[in-house]
């Protein structure tokens, strides 16, 4: 397993299960979506202080390792 992930937890008892960094109640969605908003690691960093790069590494690996699919088949009504 890739060392970044081990910094990706999911608890039921934390922001309803969702992927967070580090239990830190920093959704991994949220990190994606400051980054995919334009904002940089260091924005983001100097933002969020408790934060570290190798977390916000860890969103993009998560986020990467859930969208490798096999094939995609669309389905028609």
């Amino acid at each position: 397993m890739n060392m970044l992930l081990s910094r990706i937890t999911i608890d039921p008892d934390i922001c309803h299960g969702k992927s967070v960094i580090r239990g830190l109640r920093y959704p991994v969605e949220t990190i994606l979506e400051m980054l995919s908003s334009g904002m940089t690691i260091d924005e983001i960093l100097a933002d969020y202080e408790d934060l570290e790069r190798d977390d916000i590494l860890a969103a993009l690996t998560f986020a990467a390792q859930l969208s490798r699919v096999k094939r995609l088949e669309l389905v028609t009504a």
